[in-house]
């Protein structure tokens, strides 16, 4: 455990040795606040809207409204920014060459996926720490109190929905080491698992319902009301696992190799 956690902080310190990590979380940071304050502002006008009509403003549910969407926003953030945080976390070391010193050290190959793997997820942790502060802001004035389990239970989604992305980009990152062929190919995974069950609508229906389970965003649309299903924890741990497996062997093969 001690050698993960040396190697998760020495990836974590690694993020902001480079511009990458600060690039990452001021994006993330300024689309967020950029989609929380255009439904922000949607939701004081549909609120005004209501009281124009009898005082109707309470029938405005600002967990449907707001919180909701917002939320569902961010995995559009995901989708072009998380290629950016794994695409370097084996390609740099290939490409530097101290990948013979990282295998050759005394640590297992799981210790240095589980790592890596803690390293982006603390930085990933980070961005979306920054956006809480949002969340507390409306908490603080929002008349009614929107429910606390939409946004929490969203946010949890997201840390879930993340670590899949992390752990399919890490993968990708153990296959080549060009950092841009790694983002690029990751990219194109993430797109892929976003829009499968747009391509399921034009399958036979074994097939749909087998890419429909595929899709990483159908998955998420329960978070976002507030629902923690089995069946979506399930598939968000197999993914994460299966990445991470397939990682292990990856650099298993390249350990041989050296």
């Amino acid at each position: 455990m001690r050698n993960t956690l040396a190697i998760a902080n020495k990836e974590l310190r690694s993020y902001f040795a480079s511009p990458i990590g600060y690039i990452v979380i001021g994006f993330f940071a300024l689309l967020f606040g950029f989609f929380y304050s255009t439904y922000l502002s949607y939701f004081v006008r549909m609120s005004m809207q209501g009281a124009q009509f009898g005082g109707a403003e309470q029938q405005v549910n600002v967990n449907e409204v707001m919180i909701r969407p917002v939320l569902q926003n961010v995995t559009i953030l995901l989708l072009f920014l998380m290629p950016m945080v794994t695409m370097r976390s084996y390609s740099e070391e290939k490409r530097s060459g101290t990948i013979e010193l990282l295998l050759t050290s005394p640590v297992t190959d799981v210790e240095i996926i589980l790592g890596k793997f803690l390293g982006a997820m603390a930085l990933y942790g980070a961005m979306l720490a920054i956006t809480v502060i949002h969340m507390l802001v409306l908490f603080s004035y929002a008349n009614p109190k929107p429910e606390w389990t939409v946004p929490v239970i969203g946010y949890i989604g997201l840390l879930l929905m993340g670590g899949c992305f992390i752990s399919v980009g890490l993968l990708i990152s153990s296959l080549t080491k060009n950092q841009i062929v790694s983002g690029m190919v990751t990219f194109a995974v993430f797109l892929l698992l976003w829009v499968i069950n747009w391509i399921a609508s034009f399958t036979g229906p074994t097939t749909q319902s087998v890419l429909n389970y595929l899709s990483i965003t159908d998955h998420f649309d329960d978070f976002t009301r507030g629902i923690v299903d089995t069946k979506h924890l399930i598939y968000y741990f197999s993914v994460m696992s299966f990445g991470l497996f397939l990682t292990a062997r990856s650099v298993d093969t390249e350990r041989w190799k050296g």
